[in-house]
């Protein structure tokens, strides 16, 4: 039986036996909870008729509508919080018949077009990893990693669309995606044998590789492709990606351990400094095969790129926008390299830009209802051991919960709960609503009994 049925039968039997259990999914607690003051709640106007309930968001959502959901389930999951089922449904509801996602389907009711609406790894990847982690939805996101697998390209990476050439970030992505079902990357290979790893690591900058005499003191970085002559330059976004998926993580790597009194920091108590990819003067590693150490060594490298450049900008990535006459403070880039710097277990440097953000949270207008970028900033938090639902005395949960359907379930709800309880369809199903249950069922058979019992009597 499948687990959505699995789930309205145990409920259909609880009503029927004892007329008071109400359907748990559809239950959706009231933000009283929220403890943040009102004023960091930002003001959103109402969602327009045209797009649907269960979308998070009140922009046009044809180039990001997967993405963004995906982002706010994810964030969801990571607080604790069981998202609205409707949520959960319009981000499955948007898989195309092949298995792939594409940026948004307008119309669900029609087939994917290839052309209008192409299927987007990135958007798969990422749905892939938010459906994973909601749970309930094991036929789609089966369906997806199949389909991602079947346009892996031949170097082990994968392109933004099916068969283009591999990059760094959609390449991270999938890897992320493999992780989040439970599958080794390593052991992905395409055709030719070669890896999601080994196509990832091509894009890292080493001592030998194509480019580095143009970023004097940048080895480590990754960058998004190599240029028409196979040259490499670091791309901030491309090495925040990049450095996360060479551990094998995705978006909701194990969190940092909270600091204690005593100072301590690290996954095992420690801080683990970051460690520079030297290069010797001579020119080592002409070859440009990789960094010795393999994948985590080279992760280590990108970490170190990572923090250096954080720390010379005062925690900050900078980017320069449309339109724009100089550079800009990039927050959402910053708030990726948070959580890849917190699953490597540095938190002195991850803190250190996580701080920045707290500070600064108010000039990016996109933390205001941008259910991405608030997503993006409770992940951050959440990876580096702080409090995933709020930065620095703003209630993100909040944030997000006002761009789109309440959760059915708040982290503070789980208080007392017992961690054997599973996620089904977007939300969970309390022990006790088992419990119930058995009970009314070893009621009704009490009752037969009893009277068969009676009726012998007589």
């Amino acid at each position: 039986m499948s687990p959505r049925r699995r789930r309205a039968t145990v409920l259909a039997a609880a009503t029927v036996l004892c007329g008071t259990a109400a359907p748990v999914a559809s239950a959706t607690p009231s933000l009283a909870s929220a403890t943040a003051p009102a004023a960091t709640v930002a003001a959103t106007p109402s969602k327009p008729s045209k797009l649907p309930d269960g979308l998070y968001g009140t922009a046009d959502p044809k180039y990001d509508g997967v993405w963004r959901q995906s982002m706010a389930l994810l964030a969801l999951d990571g607080t604790g919080a069981v998202p609205a089922k409707k949520a959960v449904d319009w981000l499955a509801e948007q898989q195309c018949a092949d298995g792939s996602f594409t940026a948004y389907r307008a119309d669900t009711g029609k087939k994917c077009d290839p052309d209008s609406t192409p299927s987007d790894t990135n958007a798969t990847a990422l749905a892939v990893q938010a459906l994973a982690a909601v749970g309930g939805r094991s036929d789609v996101v089966r369906e997806a990693v199949e389909w991602l697998t079947s346009v892996q390209n031949k170097d082990g990476g994968w392109g933004s669309a099916p068969h283009a050439a591999s990059d760094a970030n959609s390449t991270s992505l999938v890897i992320g995606a493999l992780h989040a079902v439970g599958k080794d990357p390593a052991k992905s290979t395409a055709q030719g044998g070669d890896s999601p790893y080994d196509a990832l690591l091509s894009f890292q900058l080493t001592c030998g590789s194509k480019g580095i005499d143009e970023a004097p003191g940048q080895q480590g970085a990754f960058a998004y492709q190599p240029d028409k002559k196979g040259r490499l330059a670091p791309n901030d976004d491309a090495t925040a990606a990049a450095s996360l998926a060479a551990l094998g993580e995705g978006a909701l790597p194990e969190p940092l351990a909270k600091n204690g009194k005593d100072g301590k920091a690290g996954k095992d108590g420690k801080d683990k400094p970051v460690e520079p990819l030297k290069c010797a003067s001579g020119g080592e590693e002409k070859s440009g095969n990789g960094v010795p150490g393999g994948r985590k060594a080279a992760a280590g490298a990108g970490a170190a790129y990572l923090a250096d450049t954080l720390k010379k900008n005062g925690g900050h990535f900078n980017s320069v926008t449309t339109g724009a006459a100089k550079e800009q403070p990039d927050f959402a880039n910053t708030a990726d390299a948070v959580v890849a710097l917190a699953a490597g277990g540095h938190r002195k440097p991850a803190e250190f830009s996580l701080n920045w953000l707290a500070k600064n949270l108010d000039k990016w207008d996109k933390s205001k209802n941008d259910p991405a970028a608030i997503s993006s900033l409770m992940l951050a938090s959440r990876a580096a051991g702080g409090d995933p639902t709020e930065l620095g005395g703003t209630d993100l949960l909040s944030r997000l919960n006002h761009t789109g359907p309440k959760p059915a379930k708040m982290p503070a709800d789980d208080a007392g709960s017992s961690s054997s309880e599973k996620k089904d369809d977007g939300a969970t199903i309390p022990v006790w609503a088992f419990i119930l249950v058995g009970l009314a069922v070893g009621a009704g058979f009490g009752i037969l009994l009893s009277g068969r019992r009676k009726r012998q009597q007589l």
